[in-house]
């Protein structure tokens, strides 16, 4: 587990948030509590890691919490885990179709929510970030702002490299070794065309990969 991580839990029942936050807090998580979807929207989301949210509160429902945070650009991108004492399948698909993370259903171990939070974590820190742009390698996916974009593989190959290696200049054939399998011919220029395509995509972050003259490209973080 990262140290410090930050979780949020959102339940109005207060002994198993107590309970589930002690705990957490034993295990080396930083831990804050909310006991209503509203006092949670209140809250500076910023630095949460890591949500857990019951669906079933009263007012506003877990539901409805996760639908405004995933319209939220700044909230979007936070990982969603539901606890609910409701088993049915109609729940979990809901919550799953709106972007949750995860599913687990009361009455749970502590354990398992530890199990579980760490099995979500370890997708997150799939994801690399950058400014605006994040790119998704165990979903395939790239968002600007927020907003996904639509890359063709190759091109999703060659942003996430860039970003992983920030500051890292890449020839133009290391980024063909490394995106194009060995029996595929294909001509330096190839990357130019390419990189250019990412750069109108992504804009306004296009300028972030610079071309070094003779050495080919890197990522550049403001």
């Amino acid at each position: 587990m990262t140290k410090c991580t930050h979780i949020l839990i959102v339940d109005d029942e207060e002994a198993l948030r107590t309970g589930l936050s002690t705990y957490l807090q034993l295990e080396g998580y930083t831990v804050s509590t909310a006991e209503s979807a509203e006092e949670a929207l209140n809250m500076n989301l910023s630095t949460i890691d890591l949500i857990l949210l019951d669906i079933m509160m009263k007012g506003m429902s877990g539901i409805e919490m996760a639908h405004i945070l995933k319209r939220n650009t700044a909230t979007s991108l936070i990982p969603v885990i539901f606890l609910t004492a409701r088993g049915d399948e109609e729940d979990m698909v809901d919550g799953l179709n709106i972007g949750a993370d995860d599913y687990i259903s009361k009455p749970y171990s502590a354990r398992n929510v530890v199990a579980r939070i760490e099995a979500v974590l370890r997708r997150i820190r799939s994801t690399h970030k950058t400014d605006g742009v994040v790119c998704n390698r165990m979903s395939l996916t790239c968002h600007v702002d927020g907003k996904e974009i639509k890359l063709t593989r190759k091109e999703f190959e060659i942003l996430a490299l860039l970003i992983e290696n920030h500051d890292k200049v890449f020839s133009r054939e290391e980024l063909l070794t490394r995106v194009w399998p060995d029996n595929v011919v294909v001509v330096d220029r190839s990357i130019d065309v390419h990189i250019a395509r990412i750069r109108s995509k992504i804009s306004p972050y296009g300028k972030r990969i610079v071309s070094r003259s003779g050495y080919g490209y890197t990522w550049q973080d403001s």
